[in-house]
């Protein structure tokens, strides 16, 4: 039960988190918008970790967290791409179902996956489905938005199970909270570089300062709950309950940027939440 609440308090935080991301991301590059919200969040986090305790061995993890940084900077690139390109009921969902990555990392782990599992997971490719095939546009154009949408998605989605299961194991060995601030650093540090050889200024995201420093604490917030999970019993479970931060994000654009589903889009939206649900009941 621990797992499941720590995921759900963190689908709060990044369902408004995304939110926000939909509402900022077509103001600046996204690499620009990334930075800052990575400065911001390991600013919040530093003190916290800087007091933690650290088991022998904590050096161990060092690889895990350092690649559970850069798998984040893979999962925020392709949330933020696709957020920009297409509408929240398009990408939520697709993002949403990371935790059929993180199913598939522990079956290579050798867990066995139940029968209501592989269930969950045909729900979840159905409903992707339904939703990435419906669009309130017509037209080429629209048409390869949403394909372009759909790949960004699908990038972010295998970013965040990669980012987990390697944040998960750094915890266990070194503290969820310092897993999470070498994530940063290392996220910070790749995206920063991207940057400087982009030749990018930071003058577009700054007006936006206050709200992506927001994001980074939400941010930061909900992923150190999912990797706190890393030393409790189906530490997967945060990972898959985390997943429905989804729902809070389309009921928010529903409701303050008025972004509207079709019946089929709706339909798959509501198959993909119920697979993942019944991943997370299994």
């Amino acid at each position: 039960m621990a797992s499941l609440l720590f995921g759900l308090v963190a689908a709060l935080c990044w369902g408004l988190h995304d939110f926000l991301v939909r509402k900022v991301s077509q103001t600046a590059p996204a690499t620009t918008l990334l930075v800052l919200v990575l400065l911001f969040g390991t600013l919040f986090l530093a003190p916290f970790a800087m007091i933690e305790s650290h088991p022998a061995g904590a050096m161990r993890g060092m690889g895990f967290a350092i690649g559970s940084g850069a798998a984040f900077v893979m999962a925020s690139l392709g949330l933020y791409r696709a957020f920009a390109i297409g509408p929240v009921g398009l990408v939520a969902p697709i993002c949403g179902a990371y935790p059929l990555g993180s199913l598939a990392l522990a079956m290579a782990g050798g867990r066995t996956v139940s029968g209501s599992e592989w269930l969950a997971v045909l729900l979840v490719v159905a409903g992707i489905a339904l939703v990435a095939g419906q669009g309130g546009s017509h037209g080429a154009a629209a048409a390869g938005g949403r394909r372009q949408a759909i790949l960004w998605a699908l990038m972010g989605a295998a970013g965040f199970a990669l980012t987990f299961h390697l944040g998960q194991t750094a915890a266990r060995v070194m503290g969820e909270l310092s897993a999470t601030l070498i994530a940063r650093i290392v996220a910070l540090a790749l995206v920063s570089a991207a940057l400087v050889v982009q030749r990018q200024s930071l003058a577009p995201a700054l007006p936006k300062w206050p709200v992506l420093a927001l994001m980074g604490a939400l941010d930061v917030a909900a992923l150190g709950l999912v990797l706190a999970s890393g030393g409790l019993t189906h530490p997967e479970y945060a990972a898959v309950s985390s997943s429905l931060f989804g729902v809070v994000t389309i009921l928010l654009a529903w409701r303050f940027l008025g972004e509207r589903l079709g019946p089929v889009q709706g339909a798959g939206v509501a198959v993909v939440f119920v697979g993942i649900a019944l991943l997370g009941a299994g």
